[in-house]
Formats: C-alpha cells, sequence, structure tokens
C-alpha cells in the first residue's frame, strides 16, 4: 500500500476536508466502509492482500471530528450521506456495496435509506438502535463503562468532553503498551477478548487509535451526541433495499437487542445473528463476509 492512497483529501461544497483511504484492488468492486465509534479510516482488515484477493476497492474516511476531517458541529447521522455522495463523486463511483460496524451501522443505514438505488449491497454490523425506540431498553446489556458515557452524552457535550479527554489520554497509554487493552476494563467477552490479542488486530488499533486521538475528542463527542438524540434525520422506513442486519449474541458494546430491534424494523432487513460472536466478528470469516459485498459474475449490480 502507498502513502498516498492510505492519506487523502477532498474539499466538500460546504469547505470542509475530508480524510479517506483506499486498501485493496484499485480496479476492484467499490465497498465503502463506515468506521465505529471511536475510530478512524485505518478501522479495516490490515492485510491488504485479502481485500485484493476477494477483488473489492475499500474505501473508508475519517468522519468529521476523527482524523484529520473537518469538524461538522451539530450532525446528526443523516449528515454523513452528503459527504459519501461528495467522496463517491470525487472518486468517479456510481454503483457500490456499504457496510458499517458498531457507531458506523446507522451510518450505513442512512446510506442505505438515501442511496438505496446505487447500492449492491449494505449491512449494518453491530450497529445500535435509535434512542428512545418503543420497545427497546436502549442501555440494557451494555457494559457499565458504555451505560456510563451515553449517560454524559444525555447530559451534553461539556461533561461529556471532559470524561473523553482523560479516556483519550488512558487508551493511547494503554495501545502503547499493548493493544488487546484499547477498551480498558470493559467485561468483554470471551469471544472478543481473543480477537482483540490477535497480532494483525493489535496493528490495526495501534493505527487507528494515534490517528483518531489527532484532534482530540470532537468527533467521539459528535457521535455519541447524535446516537442518544432519537432523531436520526432520517427513517428508517425510507430503505427501499436489502439490508445485512449483523449482530453477536454475546456482544456487551451493543447488545444483541439492538440488532434483533432493527432486524424487525428496518424494511427487507436480512438477519445475521452471529451466536458465537461478540462485537469485533470472526477474524477467520473476513475473507468470506469481505467477497460477500462484491458482485460475482452471475450477480445483478443495481444502478
Amino acid at each position: 500500500m502507498s502513502s498516498d492512497r492510505s492519506r487523502q483529501h477532498v474539499t466538500l461544497r460546504d469547505g470542509r476536508s475530508l480524510c479517506f483511504a483506499e486498501f485493496g484492488d484499485p480496479d476492484g468492486f467499490p465497498l465503502l466502509s463506515l468506521h465505529g465509534t471511536p475510530g478512524s479510516r485505518y478501522d479495516r482488515y490490515p492485510d491488504e492482500s485479502l481485500y485484493l484477493e476477494q477483488g473489492a476497492r475499500l474505501i473508508t474516511y475519517d468522519r468529521p471530528g476523527y482524523g484529520e476531517s473537518d469538524r461538522l458541529k451539530g450532525r446528526q447521522i443523516v449528515h454523513c450521506v452528503d459527504d459519501v455522495v461528495q467522496l463517491l463523486e470525487h472518486l468517479g463511483i456510481e454503483r457500490f456495496s456499504v457496510t458499517g460496524g458498531s457507531g458506523g451501522g446507522p451510518h450505513a443505514l442512512a446510506v442505505a435509506a438515501r442511496l438505496g438505488p446505487r447500492i449492491h449491497r449494505a449491512q449494518c454490523d453491530v450497529g445500535i438502535a435509535p434512542y428512545g425506540s418503543e420497545g427497546l431498553d436502549w442501555l440494557a446489556g451494555m457494559d457499565p463503562m458504555n451505560v456510563h458515557e451515553f449517560g454524559l452524552a444525555l447530559e451534553g457535550e461539556e461533561p461529556l468532553r471532559a470524561w473523553m479527554e482523560v479516556e483519550l489520554a488512558g487508551m493511547l497509554e494503554r495501545v502503547e503498551v499493548d493493544p488487546a487493552t484499547l477498551l480498558g476494563d470493559f467485561q468483554l467477552s470471551e469471544a472478543d477478548r481473543a480477537a482483540m490479542s490477535r497480532p494483525e488486530v493489535a496493528e490495526s488499533i495501534r493505527q487507528s487509535v494515534a490517528e483518531m486521538c489527532r484532534r482530540g475528542p470532537e468527533g467521539w463527542i459528535d457521535d455519541d451526541l447524535s446516537f442518544t438524540d432519537p432523531d436520526w434525520g432520517f427513517e428508517l422506513s425510507e430503505i427501499e433495499i436489502p439490508v445485512q442486519i449483523a449482530y453477536g449474541v454475546t456482544d456487551v458494546l451493543v447488545p444483541a437487542a439492538h440488532g434483533e430491534w432493527l432486524v424487525a424494523h428496518v424494511p427487507y432487513a436480512v438477519e445475521d445473528r452471529r451466536a458465537d460472536e461478540g462485537h469485533m466478528g470472526d477474524l477467520d470469516k473476513v475473507a468470506e463476509r469481505v467477497r460477500w459485498f462484491v458482485p460475482g459474475p452471475d450477480d445483478q449490480v443495481r444502478g
């Protein structure tokens, strides 16, 4: 991978700079991956040959406020759609697949809702449901650290910022010693602890944490404020294409109840219930899961 592909910029129509990266096959089918919370454009499986072998052109970008992307204060989930449209326009891409993991999940749903005819396949991977959703105890089953974080988000930006500044400093210190300790005192499932201890994950964590902390906690703050706002700026009912809703049964960051709720409320949802997985997923299945997004010889690509 040449450094210019992992650090590219596009100036958006409102004057903001958006930093993005490309991995894998430059001539492959575009797969847009929307990172988690907190995160950066380096959130991906770090062995680029995997994407090459599957014929995928992986595209990631720093959400506003993360990495080298300018902040968009007060953004809602739906605001990502215009950024995506302009990024794809810059790259000359019409048809693509999209996935969003964890905090990227709601953003992938927004893209599916507004850009459906252009999408080959869409996925919300361990993504949260809207806050205050009827029939869902939103915080139930979450690790106490997550419950505390979202409690601060409900209080407002300043208390959230004070906590995040301390937490980010702690993340940087922990990751420098051992990337597997990124999440500190979180009571992770055995599946997630095993995933966090793998060398390839350590490499990805080191890169992503260093980048996401570049501008402080702004991106993380804005993500959390948007997640605890019941109004995402679009309705799930707008989605008119199949969307895979993937979730891990042992996940304590985004409990399985969120995935179950989304399966019940996202039109044309296709459930991928992962009984033996948590938040991180099974890293031995990455190639298979990337291949799903790339059209085969018998697939019809929408758009």
